[in-house]
């Protein structure tokens, strides 16, 4: 341990006496000796422990309250990708569910019921909450861990993102940051130095990763100018994005300078010196909080800080931190017993650790580089990347009803409103970040292709045609309070971010290109032969030809 938690050291022995020690070496010799030594020494790293600790339970509070506020209309029983269509599909793949279960490791095979969805994800808040609170130790984040890996390995196209695997990852390592047994801010054993230093693998492989995949996906990152069109469109921008978008050229051009030597550059200093390794943290945790200001991309930033900071120790921390958390920590340093049972299960996983790093590495190392991906069934070791590719333009999906004839021109059409993706041009973007509105981010990736490549969006038409309370408890508000709509249709619209002080005070501006999906009834033969074919529709009901989008 050094100086910085230890307690006072006991007066030293009588000693002859002689000249002061601020004399016998020159001051400059002094100076670079205790600087040379700060970089080298090895350092405390409860603080360190705690801030991470508590910040992972943040991140998994969100995660889970995302799932508690939405699981249910999403893949509950009447979803709009039921999960007991999906595990019976799984379980015929697979040869049975016990077979299914060995593919997609999750709690719901045993029970998949809406009210056991709800409980789950409610669980995982109240377990969260006791981390976020302080609170930690093997059995509850083994607990968080497998809870949500759950929800990941059922949760099919809602779950589909990199910071799902990436939240396991980090998850897992927790386990084995804290005792098995004691909960207390600051127990008894002290923190592992090697899982730390995993982490630190962890943030060089997301950084790296995503760095990597920017200059070898799209050229705009090569000539500096991704930055035009980015905040424009992002998934789901806040506040501040028009602004951002609004910048001057060479501004989003240093930006998209400094991205390439946050992620490219300074990943390598989190095993570097200490000077080196607190100075690369900090500015990477500053690329972090950039980014949240910027747009609402979920957790995935508040879960990358996870990482990042244990790229501090508690040298740099206790001079930030309230003294009674560095007393508390010094108290516990004095006093700390290591654990070899601890030390054993650390050695086995920094072994399994380094043995599943293989692929991700070679993926890195790659030319055909794969963004996201897990090599293993419970996304211990994977390899990560953001934004591969920059869209130039934002195309954007509304649905829409009416309740007259939709061959009429003097149809009138109402709009379906998501709660955080554009629609309505004058409506001012909102901050929902960390918190994940998971249609309005699938309602995104689906605007860069067709209906058959997401068909989920005919079953949300079916839905809407119903006015059925699940699927309209994930928009902002329904159109139609009284009775259902008799046609719903979606148009494809593009919008631009408007001018800010423009006379209308607009935030976009949106011009129809056309239809993604045309107008379609409840009785539409089409529409009820493609819900048939996705067992979403008996099939007795089904009648007709199959049905075509944009």
């Amino acid at each position: 341990m050094s100086d910085a938690l230890d307690p006072v050291p006991p007066a030293p022995s009588a000693a002859p006496a002689g000249p002061p020690a601020a004399l016998s070496a020159p001051p400059d010799a002094s100076l670079l000796q205790r600087l040379r030594d700060r970089m080298t020494e090895p350092a405390p790293l409860w603080l360190t422990r705690f801030i991470l600790l508590r910040f992972l339970g943040f991140v998994y509070l969100f995660a889970f309250l995302s799932a508690a506020r939405q699981i249910v209309p999403l893949i509950g029983h009447d979803g709009l990708l039921p999960l007991d269509l999906f595990l019976q599909r799984v379980a015929t793949r697979y040869g049975s569910p016990f077979g299914g279960f060995q593919q997609f490791p999750s709690l719901f095979w045993l029970d998949h019921s809406d009210a056991f969805l709800e409980t789950m994800a409610w669980v995982g808040v109240g377990l969260a909450i006791v981390v976020v609170a302080g609170y930690a130790n093997s059995l509850l984040m083994a607990a968080l861990w497998a809870l949500y890996m759950s929800f990941v390995h059922v949760g099919q196209d809602w779950y589909g993102y990199g910071w799902e695997i990436q939240l396991l990852e980090t998850g897992f390592l927790a386990i084995f940051l804290v005792p098995l047994l004691d909960g207390r801010p600051f127990p008894r054993r002290p923190p592992p130095a090697p899982v730390v230093w995993l982490y630190r693998w962890l943030i060089f492989r997301i950084m790296l990763g995503a760095g990597l995949i920017k200059i070898r996906g799209d050229e705009c990152w090569r000539d500096l100018t991704c930055l035009y069109y980015h905040y424009e469109t992002q998934p789901i921008p806040n506040p501040l994005s028009r602004s951002f978008h609004f910048l001057p050229r060479w501004a989003h051009r240093g930006c998209c300078l400094f991205n390439h030597v946050v992620e490219l550059g300074l990943p390598w200093f989190a095993f570097g010196p200490r000077l080196m390794r607190h100075i690369a943290g900090g500015l990477m945790l500053l690329f972090q909080v950039t980014l949240i200001l910027s747009g609402n991309l979920s957790f995935l930033n508040y879960l990358t800080i996870v990482p990042i900071l244990a790229c501090f120790d508690d040298t740099l921390l206790k001079t930030i931190l309230p003294r009674r958390l560095v007393a508390a920590a010094g108290v516990a340093a004095a006093t700390a017993r290591p654990s070899r049972p601890q030390l054993a299960a650390v050695i086995g996983l920094v072994a399994t650790v380094a043995f599943l790093s293989i692929d991700p590495v070679l993926n890195l190392m790659s030319g055909q580089q794969a963004m996201n991906r897990s090599f293993n069934r419970l996304e211990l070791v994977n390899t990560y990347g953001a934004f591969g590719s920059v869209g130039k333009k934002r195309g954007a999906i509304i649905f829409e009803g009416t309740a007259d004839d939709a061959a009429s021109a003097a149809a009138r059409w109402r709009e379906y409103r998501f709660k955080y993706a554009p629609v309505d041009p004058e409506r001012r973007p909102r901050v929902v970040a960390p918190f994940q509105p998971r249609l309005d981010w699938q309602i995104w990736f689906a605007s860069m292709s067709t209906p058959e490549r997401y068909p989920w969006t005919l079953h949300l038409v079916w839905k809407l045609l119903h006015n059925d309370p699940g699927a309209l408890s994930l928009l902002d508000g329904n159109p139609f309070p009284e009775r259902p709509p008799r046609f719903v249709r979606a148009r494809y619209d593009r919008y631009e971010f408007a001018p800010p002080g423009n006379a209308t005070r607009a935030w976009w501006q949106r011009s129809t290109l056309g239809l993604w999906l045309p107008p379609l009834s409840a009785d539409d033969p089409r529409l009820r032969r493609f819900l048939a074919a996705y067992g979403w529709l008996a099939e007795d009901d089904a009648v007709g030809g199959g049905i075509t989008g944009r």
